[in-house]
């Protein structure tokens, strides 16, 4: 079931809440893929109710080109949601979302979270991040909010607004989905030229040796030696970056911190790529 208004969406849902009953949302830009649907499985499983938007959100955006070349392939990601199980589908136009103009934006205070990685490649992206997904939450007011941990510093900005504005939902997070040979699943993928699809497994096979590496190298020569190793293997590392997985502040050492995630952008040809692996967690601690 498609739904392209949110006067429609909402006088479904009112009557659904009116029973009772919980609502899971997954937001996405489309173009979907296994990994979205681990996020949209486990909202059905854990809800009566399951949302997913498909918005390509123009505010996030940093170049045209890019929003311009976004895939947009609403049929086959129908498709896909169809088989996963009873969902209905949220596909706003961009007047819908924003009916006074882009420019609506949430003031939150994110301690510097959208300082680095992303933030410092991409000014003003997460600003886009909050803008919508706080829009969604207004309109959908759902019970859980399900993304990605390949999305690392993206679920915990989103984290903070959520705590920050005391919205009321719970912010789930599913590890981040794989394909056999270790490359993260990602809309972009689609975009990768064939031999730079088959190699980009590098990433991971980077991620995977930092992490054993961590033991006798600092967290400075494990960047340094990653970012030689994207070279050697012909893609342009924009950032490796490991930091403290509650500041996402760089650290310098690894014996200081209890919660150490390495996260990495990297060109493979024209299409940037992310990905992110955690190296250290207290055993407490329960992203999933």
């Amino acid at each position: 079931m498609i739904v392209f208004t949110i006067a429609n969406l909402q006088k479904r849902l009112n009557k659904e809440r009116a029973k009772g009953k919980t609502i899971g949302f997954t937001p996405t830009m489309g173009a979907l893929h296994d990994g979205h649907g681990a996020l949209v499985s486990l909202s059905i499983e854990q809800n009566d109710i399951s949302i997913v938007s498909i918005f390509v959100n123009p505010t996030q955006f940093n170049e045209k080109k890019d929003l311009n070349n976004y895939p947009r392939t609403l049929k086959s990601d129908e498709k896909l949601l169809n088989k996963l199980g009873n969902v209905i589908i949220f596909a706003p136009s961009t007047s819908e979302v924003y009916p006074k103009g882009l420019n609506t934006n949430v003031e939150v205070g994110l301690g510097g979270l959208d300082a680095q990685m992303e933030g410092a490649f991409r000014p003003g992206h997460f600003e886009g991040v909050v803008q919508v997904v706080k829009r969604m939450l207004d309109i959908i007011n759902p019970t859980q909010l399900f993304m990605g941990q390949k999305d690392f510093q993206q679920f915990t900005i989103i984290q903070k607004m959520i705590d920050e504005l005391y919205v009321p939902t719970q912010l789930v997070v599913v590890p981040i989905q794989r394909q056999d040979d270790g490359l993260a699943m990602s809309s972009r993928n689609v975009r990768l030229l064939p031999h730079d699809k088959s190699r980009a497994v590098v990433i991971y096979k980077i991620l995977k040796a930092i992490k054993r590496k961590k033991y006798h190298l600092t967290p400075e020569k494990c960047i340094k030696y990653a970012m030689k190793q994207c070279d050697l293997d012909g893609f342009k590392p924009e950032y490796f970056y490991i930091a403290d997985g509650y500041t996402l502040k760089s650290i310098k050492s690894w014996d200081k911190h209890d919660y150490i995630v390495c996260c990495c952008a990297v060109w493979a040809g024209d299409v940037r790529l992310i990905d992110n692996m955690i190296m250290k967690k207290p055993r407490s601690l329960k992203l999933y």
